[in-house]
């Protein structure tokens, strides 16, 4: 891959001059090379990556959990169906259902009919899980995916009926997800960003970890660690933090060098 290095607003009294970290990928690549590397896409064509903080599940050290197994239970009698897209009916009414969960989640037209129809036709959705209720027989919930054979699974947008929220129906549909590819083998399953302790609700399943800027960690009060240091004013880069590095690193410059995802060679 390629990586472009983009200016942001710099903090010059602290010597802060942050880059939005772009990767390009290469002939030869594929999206579960970046995606491993530690980005997400920025462009739902899939030519365009950003590095971010952002939560996956190890699939094979999943085992679910006591709350996991709660979650499913709450679900009882929903069913799942993984479609590929070019076998899924996006039809006005689907289409409308979309329109209104987004509305009423992210904000009047943050999504609108143009970007939900962009999405619905970008490289970035080849599946889609689709959730009925057995007994009424309706569709309550979608979500979109972008698989990769076994080695990648991304878990990216997900809509569903808000009436259905006494049954945690949203956390039913992720953790289905995660069962699903877990029991198909597949490698990893990607769940997107975590800067919020709202996001939290990502690393609740055995094999979660998050990229941390040079390495996927597994141990979530690291994580918590980064997502409160973040709410409080902040004046060093997180490498430059003497209490980051002494608790989860003791202090070894090296130890975080050598765990490091990336490497330049001089040609």
């Amino acid at each position: 891959m390629k990586l472009l290095f983009s200016e942001q607003k710099s903090d010059y009294d602290h010597y802060q001059f942050p880059y939005a970290i772009w990767a390009i990928p290469e002939t030869g690549e594929t999206p579960s090379d970046i995606f491993n590397a530690g980005f997400l896409p920025s462009s739902r064509n899939l030519d365009r990556f950003y590095l971010c903080r952002q939560v996956r599940v190890n699939l094979a050290k999943f085992k679910p959990s006591s709350e996991n197994r709660r979650i499913l239970r709450k679900g009882a009698g929903i069913e799942v169906k993984l479609v590929p897209r070019d076998k899924f009916d996006y039809t006005p009414e689907r289409r409308q259902f979309f329109k209104t969960y987004a509305d009423i989640k992210f904000g009047k037209d943050t999504m609108t009919f143009e970007r939900l129809d962009a999405l619905f036709s970008s490289p970035i959705i080849s599946h889609l899980l689709v959730f009925t209720d057995s007994e009424k027989g309706n569709e309550i919930g979608v979500a979109t995916l972008y698989l990769e054979g076994k080695a990648l699974a991304f878990y990216y947008y997900a809509f569903y009926d808000l009436n259905y929220y006494a049954r945690n129906l949203g956390m039913f549909m992720m953790t289905s997800a995660v069962t699903l590819f877990a029991e198909r083998s597949c490698k990893q399953l990607y769940l997107g960003t975590c800067y919020s302790d709202n996001a939290l609700y990502k690393t609740q399943f055995a094999g979660a970890e998050f990229f941390n800027g040079f390495r996927w960690s597994g141990d979530m009060d690291e994580l918590k660690f980064i997502i409160q240091r973040d709410q409080g004013e902040v004046s060093q880069h997180l490498l430059e933090t003497d209490e980051y590095r002494e608790e989860f690193y003791k202090g070894d410059l090296e130890k975080i060098s050598g765990a490091s995802e990336f490497r330049v060679k001089v040609k």
